[in-house]
């Protein structure tokens, strides 16, 4: 069967338009944050986009690879237009992020499986997990920032400065490090990260 016939292949095609969207998306997100004084959040956010840039490329060399160069493939696909506020794009690449990890990318995976692609149904499993993390991580910028909690805890807890590395251990971050008098968006946050299976 020609590889051009197959459902993978269009597959791989929506899979590349929307890892790009996805990518800019958190582009515009990450520029909001650092606009309005968020400057560790912000740089959480650019790291998740190029890492949607990088799904994009091996969803476009897998492409190359097994059809050669195409002019157009035309996909069909869904794509959001979303954002606004930080909170709002933060909710949005949180609930993107799952259906790609638990909805789109398994079925991706297994129509590859199917028609014999192992390798492209590897790849959408790897994928799958990486954007299955990012979920997490909006997730909690989501809910911090929301409920204003992004540079607060419980019980006390490392805090530091990004910018000349002061630290100090509190329940609440320094709204202007002492050292350096950088603005309380260059504090680290806490992220959640997903532990193995």
């Amino acid at each position: 069967m020609d590889f051009k016939e197959t459902e993978t292949y269009f597959n791989l095609a929506r899979s590349y338009a929307g890892e790009c969207q996805a990518g800019l998306r958190y582009q515009f997100i990450a520029k909001l944050a650092l606009q309005q004084g968020y400057k560790t959040m912000s740089d959480i956010i650019t790291e998740i986009a190029k890492n949607e840039t990088n799904h994009a490329k091996v969803f476009f060399d897998k492409i190359i690879d097994l059809a050669g160069v195409q002019e157009n493939i035309d996909v069909c696909g869904s794509y959001p237009f979303t954002g606004g506020t930080i909170e709002e794009g933060l909710k949005f690449a949180m609930e993107g992020e799952e259906k790609e990890s638990l909805v789109v990318y398994p079925a991706f995976r297994d129509i590859a499986k199917k028609e014999g692609f192992n390798d492209i149904a590897n790849t959408y499993n790897m994928i799958g997990e990486v954007e299955s993390h990012h979920k997490i991580i909006y997730n909690y910028l989501y809910e911090s920032f929301k409920n204003d909690t992004l540079y607060k805890n419980e019980n006390p807890i490392l805090w530091k400065c990004s910018n000349c590395g002061f630290q100090v251990t509190t329940k609440e971050a320094f709204r202007i490090c002492p050292l350096c008098q950088a603005s309380q968006g260059y504090v680290e946050l806490h992220l959640p990260y997903k532990k193995e299976k």
